[in-house]
Order: structure tokens, then C-alpha cells, then sequence
């Protein structure tokens, strides 16, 4: 074979194997974009994050309640909106007069956008800090719309009168004032007339 058509062979596939190779390269790098655009894109990734959130709900300027949350997670294009608090809330309900009257604490929530419901769960504790009483149960639903607390799951609340168990939940207003357990049993407190009479006689 002539020595010039020998070289021009070897220059042509050269070229041919440059060009494979950056065809290959480039249509790799897009594969990757599309990959990368696919996951951000994607539904099951929050829209929105951050970290130690404090949001402020006000009426006519006045604060009425507050939330702290280690951490948010906000999920906007999925058929049902929802915000997650994967480290939990801390919820403050305050008077008139801004000082705190009642508080609920969970390890974990969402909240259903949409329906504008609080789903609170892992040892949830609503106290209401003026009237002394505490109540524990392991889910507790929040409707903002109806103003009410409640859970259809056991529920034990403790008063200066006694503890009481709602073996199927219970329900309040959203101050955690006003309450009543579903099932309910307890033991109520009496206090010894006998003694007073010891202490004043």
C-alpha cells in the first residue's frame, strides 16, 4: 500500500475515533443533566427546607400563637400538600394579654396544608400552664378551621382534682381549656378534712 493513502487511513480513523469518543462524552453529560433535573424536580424531594423555624400566627397584630421547629420540610407539588417537622414542635398559645396559657409539645409533625390539620405524634403533651393541667397521648390531631384538639387514641390527663384516661382519645378547644375524654375513667383526688382540722385547729 503507497505510503500517503496508508497515512490518510490512519488520519480518517483518528477522526472517527475522536468524534465517537465526544459523542459518547456528551451524550453522557446529558444523561447526567437529565438525571440531576429528574431528581430535583421530583415530587418526593421538599421544595423548601431549613432549619430551627419559628412561625408567628397573629390576630389584628396581636401574637396569638407561636411554633418553634428544628426543622422543616415542605412538599408543594405532591397531590396533597403537607409540611413535615421531622424534629418536632413547640407550640405556644398565648392571652390577651401575651402571656403564655397553654403549650403543646410532639416529636414529630405534619401539617396538611390544604385542610389546614395538624397531625402531631410521639409523646405529645398539651398543658395548659394556668389551670395546671397536663395531658399525654401518642397522636393529637390540630384543626385550625373547627379551633379543636383532639385524638382517638388513649389519652391521660392530670388535674389538681386527679388523673383521668380517655381509652379512646379526647377532644378540646385549641387552647386546651375546655376538654372532654371519650371512654373516660379515673381517679379523683380528695383531700383529708381531718387534717385540715390537725393544721388549724
Amino acid at each position: 500500500m503507497p505510503e500517503p493513502f496508508r497515512k490518510n487511513i490512519i488520519r480518517l480513523t483518528l477522526k472517527l475515533l475522536i468524534f465517537t469518543g465526544v459523542s459518547l462524552l456528551l451524550s453522557s453529560c446529558e444523561n447526567d443533566i437529565g438525571k440531576i433535573k429528574s431528581i430535583t424536580d421530583s415530587a418526593d424531594m421538599p421544595q423548601v427546607s431549613a432549619d430551627d423555624v419559628e412561625i408567628i400566627y397573629s390576630d389584628s397584630g396581636r401574637v396569638t400563637m407561636k411554633i418553634n421547629a428544628g426543622e422543616i420540610r415542605q412538599y408543594s407539588k405532591v397531590k396533597k400538600p403537607y409540611i413535615e417537622f421531622p424534629k418536632g414542635i413547640h407550640a405556644l398559645f398565648y392571652t390577651d394579654s401575651l402571656t403564655v396559657e397553654s403549650e403543646i409539645r410532639a416529636n414529630y409533625a405534619i401539617y396538611h396544608t390544604d385542610e389546614k390539620l395538624w397531625d402531631a405524634r410521639g409523646n405529645v403533651i398539651a398543658e395548659n400552664l394556668q389551670k395546671g393541667e397536663k395531658l399525654n397521648t401518642e397522636e393529637l390531631f390540630w384543626d385550625e378551621n373547627k379551633k379543636i384538639i383532639y385524638s382517638n387514641s388513649f389519652s391521660r390527663i392530670e388535674t389538681s382534682d386527679g388523673t383521668f384516661y380517655g381509652e379512646d382519645g379526647f377532644e378540646s378547644n385549641q387552647r386546651f381549656t375546655k376538654w372532654r375524654l371519650k371512654s373516660s375513667r379515673g381517679t379523683v383526688n380528695f383531700k383529708d378534712e381531718s387534717d385540715n382540722e390537725q393544721e388549724n385547729p
